[in-house]
């Protein structure tokens, strides 16, 4: 029998090739452009005071006089820092480290107690961006006025009304540059240079870098630098707990949510307080929905609370539904004054004594500081040297430094070593507000220097003004003595 035949069908079908379109992904979401609505009330008048105060005393300062001069200017040529009645020199560094740590720990309490305070009402973003804000709304209108402005194609009244919001920032930005540069040259000398285009190309281009960062910073960027540039809101988080006074919506009153008339109750329908009206979002600076709770964006600004609690107030209802409380404040229905006798935690009090302490004590340090100082720099070309009669004789440099702006004659005095006599003036003059090098020699009778032998000896000088408080200033140095 003959074997069964194995057929092997093979089929080769040619295989499809399906292309592959490459897909773009951007690493980067462009977010809407926040358009802040126009508020008013008790937390926008304390930010328009603020922004008064504030600016009062940047652009006015510059102007202030004190006894013929600028009350405060930081020359850099000089090398000289007056603010009001003092006369600070970079050597004065100390001060400076000193009031960096108090606005440090300062930073600290305010944020520990309530949060933001600091980004809210006197930030300089903050304040120039309210005050961009204000020419943009003059300029162009009002929240909706601008999103149609934005929508709309361009012609002439678009143009006309673009050119005149950015000329009046230019503007601000310009004033504000110039005031800048006026702390570093006498903004008088520097008007009269501007007004006759002769500013020195430094000053140039910090007036323009300054203005330029303004507008940029108030016009442009505005809350990208609270929520994406400033370092701040990172770290509050850190700063703040459940006991600290923050912007906060009441949940528990205001859900669920729901429009209704005014005259109708919100138990009448089984809803909370809130409306929905989305007000709160409206105002907000930096766009967010405070509803969603505490966010990084948030610069407690209480944008929200005031315009809530006008629409509380239409509704008949009690303000507070957006307010300034804590955390556990809010869950617990705390009173005002529970959740401020939990705001003053052990925290917030060591922070707070600690900050006290450190400005009673740099006002203390300011006030007994000395009118002058001195260092004795030995002559290092020559250590010692044998003059007439084999006295030994060692050379010093005085370098004094008047701190105040009047002439000071200062007394001067050595002693440590029995027999040492100075050779030279014992007094010398220091002109107003200066820095003198005075050359003393002393000498040392050959006798005494037989019996002290060779090595170095220890000796002290005394300097002593004529009156004013702290005119006294020791200082220490060495007496050569060679073999």
């Amino acid at each position: 029998m003959p074997a069964p035949e194995e057929t092997v069908s093979s089929v080769s079908t040619p295989s499809k090739v399906i292309p592959i379109t490459p897909v773009a992904t951007s690493m980067y979401v462009a977010e809407a452009k926040v358009y802040p609505r126009a508020v008013s009330g008790r937390f926008a008048n304390w930010r328009w005071i603020m922004v008064a105060l504030t600016q009062a005393f940047f652009y006015g300062m510059p102007w202030l006089q004190w006894q013929g001069r600028q009350a405060l200017l930081f020359d850099l040529d000089a090398g000289r820092f007056y603010v009001l009645g003092l006369v600070l020199y970079p050597q004065d560094f100390i001060y400076l480290a000193a009031l960096l740590v108090i606005a440090a720990l300062g930073l600290f309490f305010f944020t520990a107690l309530a949060g933001r305070l600091w980004c809210g009402y006197a930030c300089p973003q903050t304040v120039y961006t309210e005050m961009f804000m204000w020419l943009e709304r003059h300029t162009e209108g009002d929240r909706q006025a601008r999103m149609r402005l934005d929508r709309a194609p361009w012609g002439a009244e678009k143009l006309a009304r673009k050119s005149a919001k950015h000329a009046s920032w230019v503007a601000l930005a310009l004033v504000t540059g110039f005031s800048f540069v006026g702390y570093f040259t006498p903004i008088r000398a520097l008007g009269s240079s501007l007004l006759q285009l002769g500013l020195s190309p430094w000053e140039w281009f910090w007036v323009l870098f300054y203005a330029g960062a303004t507008y940029g910073n108030a016009g442009w960027l505005r809350e990208q630098m609270c929520k994406y540039i400033c370092p701040y809101a990172r770290f509050q988080s850190a700063l703040i707990d459940a006991d600290s006074l923050i912007i906060t919506y009441d949940e528990k009153r205001g859900e669920p949510r729901g429009s209704r008339a005014r005259k109708v109750a919100a138990l009448d329908l089984g809803q909370g307080d809130c409306v929905d009206c989305t007000l709160c979002v409206q105002v907000c600076p930096t766009g967010i929905d405070i509803r969603k709770g505490l966010q990084n964006e948030c610069i407690g600004c209480a944008a929200c609370i005031d315009v809530c609690d006008q629409v509380m107030d239409k509704l008949g209802a009690p303000r507070g539904l957006i307010r300034y409380a804590t955390e556990n404040g809010v869950k617990q229905q705390w009173t005002p004054r529970q959740m401020l006798a939990r705001a003053l935690r052990p925290r917030v009090l060591i922070y707070g004594s600690v900050l006290l302490a450190l400005c009673i004590g740099f006002a203390t340090s300011l006030w007994r500081r000395p009118d002058f100082q001195v260092d004795v720099l030995k002559d290092r070309n020559t250590l010692a040297r044998q003059v007439e009669n084999g006295a030994i004789e060692n050379v010093y440099r005085l370098q004094l430094m008047n701190r105040t702006e009047r002439p000071l004659t200062l007394h001067i005095e050595v002693d440590g070593l029995d027999g040492l006599y100075r050779v030279g003036p014992a007094e010398v003059v220091l002109p107003p507000a200066a820095i003198h090098a005075q050359v003393l020699q002393l000498r040392l009778p050959a006798e005494q220097a037989a019996r002290l032998g060779s090595g170095s000896r220890p000796i002290h000088f005394r300097l002593e003004g004529q009156g004013g408080r702290g005119s006294r200033v020791d200082s220490s140095a060495s007496f050569y003595l060679p073999r």
